[in-house]
């Protein structure tokens, strides 16, 4: 649960154009398109982020959902999250996991960097981690 929390930590409200998600080393690891598509490194579609906030694999298939009060739940409506405004991330027990800064760097609990998502917003970025950091799709 804290994995498929933290990895919906990365994708979902509204963008304007393709945004690059990288990992700690500055490796690009996927895309996400404007009309939500998400993209591996190779292109190939790996899911989708709705404008209702849900998300789904690249089968069309919902593995959850991102409410704009920043609840995250699962596919069965359960809460198995949260973002909270200033960009912390925590899981339904209200612990943080993890943090997306303003300046799109994605850190663990701990602080350390696991990636970038710049220019995206943070349910953006959140949905990315899912795909792009924990393969979930």
């Amino acid at each position: 649960m804290k994995l498929f929390l933290f990895s919906l930590f990365i994708v979902i409200t509204q963008l304007s154009f393709s945004q690059t998600v990288q990992n700690s080393n500055y490796s690009t690891v996927g895309y996400i398109k404007d009309d939500g598509s998400v993209q591996n490194s190779n292109y190939s579609t790996i899911g989708y982020i709705k404008s209702d906030g849900t998300v789904q694999n690249s089968n069309y298939s919902t593995v959850g959902y991102i409410k704009s009060d920043g609840t995250i739940q699962n596919s069965n409506y359960s809460t198995i999250g949260y973002i909270k405004q200033d960009g912390t991330v925590q899981n339904s027990n209200y612990s943080t996991i993890g943090y997306i800064k303003e300046n799109g760097t994605l850190q663990n609990s701990n602080y350390s960097t696991i990636g970038y998502a710049k220019n995206i917003n943070k349910k953006w970025a959140a949905a990315a981690v899912f795909f792009f950091f924990y393969h979930l799709n």
